[in-house]
């Protein structure tokens, strides 16, 4: 890591995030380039990956939304990991039900707000491994109307940008408090404070949720692969483990006489168990690549119709993703941990991280009982057959 020079995670000058547009600074590549190296990424150290993966989320929600200047003045530096992007939703009585919020926005003489409340679980929220972190806060501007019809989102820098872009003042942003978490250790999970702090706001007056939505269904769909990433480095490790761990002889006879055991993986449930692991992460990985595959296609396509079914197939397949591969990343770590025994709970060997880190997968951008929830819900019941029709 680095200090106030950018974040450290692969970020170079010639290292942008792959899909962003080439006018600001990134690399233009297909969406389903950038999937599949995050799995990479994350299967590396998904709570350090976090920092770059909500500041692409970030990204994607100024370019839909943001205003011309918006999109000049932060995406540049963002993309060029010189600043990062944090997403401020859940407050302390409210979390998935977003009507519920209260963090205030007053509107200035000069067009900017006011922003006031306190917000909580905001990964990646207070750090110095940037210049500048780029808050993006959903709250409710005085008047606007109760639920979330009436939500609107404001990016909040850290520090506030002077005439030219030079970083001025420290904007009133601060950290409350650090959370204690079970796992994602390596990732700055902040209570955040906003003690009428300077904002502007994104895609215009009580269209909030509309924004925040491009960046909550990037990172769905980013928390999908975060689940079978961990579950593929997982069981990379308890494969290796099975092969040079020695216990034990084949039912059917000894295998390797020559030995004092047997590698473990000779036996039936050891075998049973890494072959679920990889069905399910194989599997997982041809559902993402295909559906980031209809995730451009839906963007870049000249045919409405084709843009149209490919829409489709991302409205359908986002809860799925989201939850069936955390669920089972979840599953595959702790069948992964359980090939090591009684090694497996002893931290020095990290499977036990893999557990802990897996499981935050499955509750954050939208648990996976409000996933089915949406599915069921929203998808499967709105009356259009066509969605299934592929």
């Amino acid at each position: 890591m680095r200090g106030r020079g950018g974040i450290g995670v692969g970020h170079r000058a010639d290292d942008e995030p792959a899909p962003a547009p080439a006018e600001y600074g990134g690399q233009a590549l297909p969406g389903v380039i950038s999937n599949i190296v995050n799995e990479f990424l994350a299967s590396a150290n998904l709570a350090f990956w976090m920092y770059v993966g909500l500041t692409q989320g970030a990204v994607d929600a100024l370019i839909v939304h943001g205003s011309a200047e918006q999109k000049a003045t932060y995406l540049p530096a963002m993309i060029a990991g010189k600043w990062t992007g944090a997403m401020n939703l859940t407050e302390p009585h409210c979390g998935t039900d977003l009507g519920m919020l209260r963090t205030k926005a007053v509107k200035q003489a000069d067009g900017s707000y006011r922003i006031s409340g306190t917000k909580i679980f905001t990964s990646s929220g207070e750090h110095d491994m940037a210049e500048n972190i780029i808050h993006l806060v959903l709250a409710r501007i005085e008047g606007a109307p109760a639920g979330t019809r009436g939500l609107s989102l404001f990016v909040v820098p850290k520090f506030i940008l002077e005439a030219g872009g030079a970083l001025g003042p420290r904007n009133q942003v601060s950290c409350g408090s650090i959370e204690h978490k079970m796992g994602i250790h390596g990732n700055c999970t902040c209570v955040m404070n906003f003690d009428d702090a300077a904002g502007w706001i994104v895609g215009g007056e009580n269209h909030g949720l509309k924004a925040m939505f491009t960046m909550m269904n990037h990172s769905r769909l980013g928390v999908g692969i975060h689940g079978m990433a961990i579950s593929e480095v997982a069981y990379q490790n308890a494969a290796a483990y099975s092969k040079e761990r020695l216990q034990g002889r084949s039912l059917t006879g000894p295998k390797f006489p020559d030995k004092p055991a047997d590698p473990i993986i000779v036996h039936p449930d050891v075998r049973r168990s890494l072959l679920t692991i990889r069905a399910l992460t194989e599997g997982a990985r041809a559902l993402i690549v295909w559906t980031g595959l209809k995730q451009d296609i839906a963007k870049g396509s000249d045919d409405p119709a084709v843009r149209e079914q490919a829409e489709d197939h991302l409205a359908l397949m986002t809860p799925v993703i989201k939850g069936y591969c955390t669920d089972g990343g979840f599953t595959n770590a702790v069948l992964a941990q359980q090939m090591y025994g009684g090694h497996g709970y002893i931290a020095e060997n990290g499977m036990e991280q893999f557990v802990r880190d897996a499981r935050i997968n499955q509750i954050y951008e939208g648990a996976n009982g409000v996933q089915a929830m949406d599915l069921v819900g929203r998808k499967v019941r709105r009356g259009d057959q066509a969605v299934f029709a592929y």
